[in-house]
């Protein structure tokens, strides 16, 4: 019946630093634009990482996002890498420092960097 998550959605008010971001950084592919031009909603966008998809919603004079870590609702994106040591090494030639210093927990390796939204993007080793 369920198959997978289909995407994840974000919502910026600075698109085109966060298409830039997200493809020139992260790697993420295009796969559909549509300029809205609805109210406060300007333009959706698709993008693509391997089988990952994210929508990102450019809106005009967003609210803020909540800085409690702690509220209901979704908190978190995490992207798992191959190599954490190379995957630091890499943010750090695109000038992105981890907010939060990856440790190792058990067999697996977890840090956090913030996109340039400031939302929260977890990296993971396994």
């Amino acid at each position: 019946m369920f198959k997978r998550i289909d995407h994840v959605e974000i919502v910026t008010g600075n698109l085109e630093a966060t298409l830039s971001f997200y493809q020139n950084i992260l790697g993420f592919k295009l796969k559909e634009k549509m300029e809205m031009n609805r109210g406060s909603l300007q333009a959706i966008v698709f993008l693509t990482l391997g089988d990952t998809m994210l929508e990102v919603l450019g809106v005009k004079d967003p609210a803020p996002a909540t800085t409690d870590m702690l509220q209901a609702g979704y908190r978190i994106m995490a992207l798992e890498v191959d190599d954490m040591d190379k995957t630091v090494a890499y943010l750090r030639t695109k000038g992105i420092e981890l907010s939060s210093p990856y440790r190792t927990m058990g067999n697996s390796k977890r840090g956090e960097m913030k996109d340039n939204n400031g939302f929260i993007i977890e990296l993971r080793q396994w």
